[in-house]
């Protein structure tokens, strides 16, 4: 695997999605960082969202929609995400029986080097409520 280079359009995409609470999507994202002043093309912020997604520097969730958003990942560990398919607001969900259940499947099949994502999404409280 190769080391990613530190551009400035990395550490403009970083910056801008450090600024966000929750989810964004890559259109909204270029969005604020234009509006600030940046100068980055839309196809640059999606290339840089991918690289950061593939090394584990930001967090996903696809919505019902079929869009995926992206947000600074705070935790440094394997997770999981609960996502509001109408705001877009998610939860970190730890899923232990989840982990040994999918490795417990890696195991009967003789795979190695597993790699999982599950996406849980529902209506979070706020927007039950509207």
């Amino acid at each position: 695997m190769t080391s990613t280079r530190n551009t400035a359009q990395r550490r403009e995409v970083i910056s801008a999605l450090s600024g966000v609470q929750g989810f964004v999507s890559a259109q909204d994202l270029h969005g604020m960082i234009t509006k600030s002043g940046g100068a980055i093309a839309l196809a640059t912020v999606y290339t840089q969202l991918k690289k950061l997604a593939e090394s584990g520097g930001v967090d996903l969730v696809m919505t019902d929609r079929g869009e995926t958003l992206y947000r600074r990942c705070v935790i440094d560990v394997h997770h999981h995400h609960l996502a509001c398919r109408l705001c877009g607001a998610a939860v970190e969900v730890d899923a232990p029986d989840l982990e040994r259940w999918a490795n417990d499947i890696a195991t009967q099949h003789a795979y190695r080097d597993l790699r999982h994502v599950l996406e849980l999404n529902g209506i979070c409280p706020t927007c039950q409520s509207r």
